[in-house]
């Protein structure tokens, strides 16, 4: 899967389930993605300030 469209498979994700957190291993299982390309995702949409992490090292849509 190219990283552009797991992107927006990820963001929609989090549009649809407000107040969705995750940790990395738990994103991972939940999006079937190898953990290098769930990190990239993450990383991608935290850069956007579509996601935060969180102080115990989940994420969460930013502003939630």
């Amino acid at each position: 899967m190219e990283l552009e469209m797991a992107v927006r498979r990820v963001r929609e994700e989090f549009r649809e389930m407000p107040g969705l957190l995750l940790t990395p291993a738990q994103a991972t299982r939940l999006w079937g993605l190898e953990h290098e390309m769930c990190r990239a995702v993450i990383e991608s949409l935290v850069a956007a300030a579509f996601l935060r992490w969180t102080a115990s090292g989940s994420v969460t849509r930013a502003g939630s």
